[in-house]
C-alpha cells in the first residue's frame, strides 16, 4: 500500500474545505482533499442550494396559484396550475449536479488531488481512508478539520419512516396533505412555507414563545403575518412529545399544558444541527472543545500544533459564507502569509416570504455592548420597487453610534432582501457612516434605497417618510 504525503490536508469538501484547498492550491502548496459523499457538502448537496431551489419553485407556483384565482391585482388570470413535484425535484437536482461538477473541476484546476472516501485520524498527521479501491494512507505537514455539521436528531422523534429531516424533505415525490415542522428556526420555516405554497396543509410546533427566536420581535412580525395568510397553523410554547400510537400523527403539549394530536402524513424535525465530529478518529487527537464544537482561535488554529478546524465543527454561526472565509484565511495562512480573523460582521439571511436579512449588531445587542445608540427605519410600504412588486411588508433598519454615527448594524425583512446583505455588510467592514450611506446616490427604483433613506431617517432627515 503506497502513501500519499502531502503539504496540507483538507477533510470534508464542503464550502470551507474545497474553498481551503483550491486557495491553497492556488499558492502553489501540495494539497490533498478528501470526501466521504460528494463534493460540496451538506450546503450545495441537501442545504443551501437545494432548498433555495425548492423555495423558487414554490414561489412560482404560488403566484400562478394566486392568479388562477382571479384575485390577482395586475389583471393576469391563467388556468389552475399542477405542480409534478417529482419534475420539480428532478429540475433540483440537476443544478446540484453541474455545481458538483463545477467544484471537482475548480479543485482538478488547483492541481488539488481528490481522494473519495473516509478519513479517519491514526494521529495528528497521519489518517487512513477506506476507499473504493482499498485503504490509503495518507501523512501530512497540516490538517484541516472541515466535517461540517448534520441535522439533531431528537431521542423521542428518530428519523426514519414519517420522521424526515431537512435531507428527505428535499427529496420527497409528492407534496405532503399533512405536514408537521417540529421546529420554528430558520430551517423549518423556509422548509415549512415552500411546502405550504404547494399545497400542504402545514403546521408548526415551536418550544420557544415566538418563531424566528434568534430574531428580534420587529423583525419577525412581517414573517409571521405572511405565515398566517398562507394558512400555516404556528403553535409557540408547544412540544413534540413523540408519534402516535399507530403512527400517523404527531403528540404534542399545548402552552397551556394540554395534549393535542396532529395528524401528519410527514413530521420535518428542524431543531438545529450538531457538529459531525462521530467516526473520524477525533478521539485519537487532543483537542480541545468548547462544549460540542472544535475550539479555535483567531487563525483556526486547534489545541494540537499543526491541525486547523473552520466552518459548522467549529461552532456558531453555522453559516457557509464563514466557512468560505475561514477556509481562505487558513490556505494563505499555510503558504506562509500573515492572517488573522478580524471580520466585522456575517451577514445572515433566512430565507423565509418574505426574507430577514442581518448584518452585524441589533438595537437590544449594541446596547448591551453599552452604545449610545441612533436606529433608522424605513419601510418598503413607502418604497415605489416595492410597491411595483405587490410586496410592500417589511422594512431596512440601520443601527450606528450617537457619538460618531458609526454604523454598527443593518437588518430588514422584505422580499428579495437577501440581495442587500453584501451592501450591508461591506459598509460595516469598511466603516461606514451614517453620512456615506445618505450621501451615496442609491439608484432609483431599487428596494436598495430604502438602506439610504434609513440612514437619512436616523441622521433626522428622511425624504420619503
Amino acid at each position: 500500500m503506497k502513501e500519499i504525503v502531502c503539504k496540507l490536508l483538507v477533510i470534508g469538501a464542503g464550502p470551507g474545505g474545497y474553498i481551503c484547498a483550491i486557495r491553497a492550491g492556488q499558492l502553489g502548496v501540495d494539497t490533498v482533499i478528501v470526501e466521504a459523499v460528494k463534493a460540496g457538502g451538506t450546503c450545495l448537496n441537501v442545504g443551501c442550494i437545494p432548498s433555495k431551489a425548492l423555495i423558487h419553485a414554490a414561489e412560482e407556483f404560488e403566484k400562478v396559484s394566486h392568479m388562477a384565482s382571479a384575485k390577482s391585482p395586475l389583471g393576469i388570470t391563467v388556468e389552475a396550475p399542477k405542480l409534478d413535484l417529482g419534475k420539480t425535484v428532478a429540475w433540483k437536482d440537476s443544478i446540484v449536479g453541474r455545481l458538483n461538477s463545477g467544484v471537482l473541476g475548480l479543485l482538478r484546476k488547483a492541481k488539488v488531488k481528490i481522494v473519495h472516501g473516509k478519513a479517519k485520524f491514526r494521529d495528528g498527521k497521519t489518517v487512513e481512508v477506506e476507499t473504493e479501491t482499498g485503504m490509503q494512507v495518507i501523512r501530512a505537514e497540516t490538517v484541516v478539520i472541515a466535517t461540517g455539521s448534520e441535522p439533531v436528531e431528537l431521542p423521542f422523534l428518530p428519523f426514519g419512516g414519517p420522521v424526515i429531516s431537512s435531507t428527505e424533505a428535499l427529496s420527497l415525490k409528492t407534496v405532503p396533505q399533512n405536514l408537521v415542522v417540529v421546529g420554528g428556526g430558520y430551517i423549518g420555516l423556509e422548509l415549512g412555507t415552500a411546502f405550504a405554497k404547494m399545497g400542504s396543509e402545514v403546521t408548526v410546533v415551536e418550544a420557544m414563545q415566538q418563531i424566528l427566536p434568534q430574531y428580534d420581535a420587529e423583525l419577525v412580525r412581517p414573517v409571521a403575518k405572511r405565515l398566517g395568510e398562507l394558512g400555516i397553523r404556528v403553535l409557540t410554547g408547544a412540544k413534540a412529545k413523540g408519534l402516535s400510537e399507530e403512527g400517523l400523527a404527531l403528540m404534542i403539549e399545548t402552552d397551556e399544558g394540554e395534549e393535542q394530536r396532529l395528524p401528519a402524513d410527514e413530521i420535518l424535525v428542524t431543531v438545529g444541527r450538531k457538529p459531525r465530529t462521530e467516526g473520524w478518529g477525533l478521539d485519537e487527537l487532543d483537542l480541545d472543545r468548547t462544549g460540542k464544537f472544535l475550539r479555535i482561535d483567531e487563525r483556526c488554529r486547534t489545541s494540537m500544533r499543526g491541525v486547523y478546524a473552520i466552518g459548522d465543527i467549529t461552532g456558531e454561526p453555522m453559516l457557509a459564507h464563514r466557512a468560505m472565509a475561514q477556509g481562505e484565511m487558513v490556505a494563505e495562512i499555510v503558504a506562509g502569509k500573515k492572517r488573522t480573523w478580524d471580520k466585522r460582521c456575517i451577514p445572515a439571511v433566512c430565507f423565509t416570504d418574505p426574507e430577514i436579512v442581518t448584518a452585524g449588531l441589533s438595537p437590544d445587542e449594541a446596547r448591551a455592548q453599552g452604545y449610545e445608540i441612533r436606529v433608522g427605519i424605513f419601510p418598503f410600504s413607502a418604497n415605489g420597487r416595492a410597491m411595483t412588486m405587490l410586496s410592500e411588508d417589511g422594512f431596512v433598519r440601520i443601527v450606528a453610534r450617537t457619538d460618531t454615527n458609526l454604523v454598527l448594524g443593518v437588518q430588514a425583512v422584505g422580499a428579495g432582501v437577501s440581495e442587500l446583505s453584501s451592501a450591508f455588510a461591506l459598509a460595516i467592514e469598511m466603516g461606514a457612516r451614517l453620512e456615506d450611506i445618505a450621501a451615496t446616490i442609491h439608484a432609483h427604483p431599487t428596494r436598495g434605497e430604502g438602506f439610504q433613506e434609513a440612514a437619512l431617517k436616523a441622521l433626522g432627515h428622511a425624504l420619503h417618510i
